[in-house]
């Protein structure tokens, strides 16, 4: 069977490896674009990154909805959030860089500063279609790394109201952006 425009989703969610083949051969200029434009500086990684991507098309094919969204938009979800999947390891990786094998650490502080900023930026963006009440608890959480209880004594809001709103904000994420929760 040839692989084209028509039937290359469908023999994707069929597990046909040539319909991935057509993906990278048709779609690979889209992902290579965002992986280059948002982990520029962090050239050693890109193109593991572009391979989760694939894997993350392969695995999440089922959650794609034809009558929601277009493929290369869909396909442009997944490869952000990976983008940023990467972007917070490298955070949690770096610090310090080892110069010529001696024991002598300096911190990197410039990169880590750029990427921290790029990835406020594109939480930003992507926490934008939330209401504003709904935005601080997701930054409070995922963000700030807080704790519920010391969310709820913050905002004032029981645990149960807050575990409600980010139940609901991660749905309508999940709706908006078109992405499987088995990321």
């Amino acid at each position: 069977m040839k692989i084209n425009d028509e039937n290359f989703i469908q023999q994707l969610r069929k597990r046909n490896e040539k319909a991935l083949d057509y993906v990278i051969d048709n779609y690979e200029w889209i992902i290579k674009s965002i992986v280059r434009k948002h982990l520029y500086n962090l050239k050693n990684v890109q193109e593991e990154c572009i391979n989760d991507i694939l894997l993350g098309i392969w695995n999440n094919i089922n959650s794609f909805d034809e009558s929601k969204n277009e493929f290369k938009n869909w396909m442009a979800g997944i490869a952000k959030f990976k983008v940023i999947d990467y972007k917070r390891k490298y955070l949690k990786k770096s610090g310090y860089e080892n110069i010529d094998n001696l024991n002598i650490h300096i911190p990197d502080n410039t990169l880590e500063n750029i990427i921290k900023k790029e990835l406020e930026s594109e939480i930003k963006e992507m926490l934008s279609i939330l209401k504003e009440k709904d935005r601080e608890l997701f930054y409070k959480l995922y963000i700030e790394e807080k704790e519920i209880k010391d969310i709820s004594f913050e905002t004032g809001l029981k645990r149960e109201v807050i575990y409600n709103r980010l139940t609901r904000g991660k749905k309508k994420l999940q709706k908006i952006l078109n992405i499987s929760e088995s990321r």
